[in-house]
């Protein structure tokens, strides 16, 4: 399910009514908890945080017109998803985070390389995801950026 929107308010409109809730609050306790630097916009047809080309000018190497991705959130056919570019790169976060989840939520972590998908609404653990949030800074993910991914 691809969603058309020019905004971040858009997006959310365009979502199925039994998602908008939970979508909207999974989108404000990522804007409370991300550390200062990260941009929210429309990327890849999602609702982006990115490190904006006034941080960092190269952009992403797979199209450097673009900005440095680090949170995507996006309404599924199946789920919600939310994908973490800092969990793909950097192995002691993902474990933490898997570690973490299996303490708050109860059901499997359904969870790709840096996807995280909740097909239960009432099972997004929001405040794991804020704290997730908190723990890696704009430099600390242009740091592992240049280091794990960029080639």
């Amino acid at each position: 399910m691809t969603i058309d929107a020019k905004t971040p308010d858009e997006y959310i409109s365009k979502l199925p009514e039994e998602r908008k809730e939970a979508f909207s609050k999974l989108r404000k306790t990522i804007k409370t908890n991300l550390p200062t630097g990260f941009e929210e916009c429309i990327n890849y047809k999602m609702i982006g945080y990115v490190v904006p080309h006034s941080i960092y000018p190269e952009g992403y190497h797979c199209d450097p017109k673009l900005p440095l991705p680090f949170i995507n959130i996006a309404s599924q056919k199946h789920f919600i998803a939310l994908y973490h570019s800092g969990i793909y790169a950097d192995t002691e976060l993902s474990d933490w985070f898997a570690r973490e989840y299996s303490q708050v939520i109860k059901t499997k972590l359904d969870m790709g390389k840096s996807c995280i998908r909740f097909k239960k609404m009432e099972s997004i653990p929001f405040e794991l995801i804020a704290k997730l949030c908190q723990k890696m800074t704009v430099k600390d993910w242009i740091s592992l950026y240049e280091k794990n991914i960029k080639r």
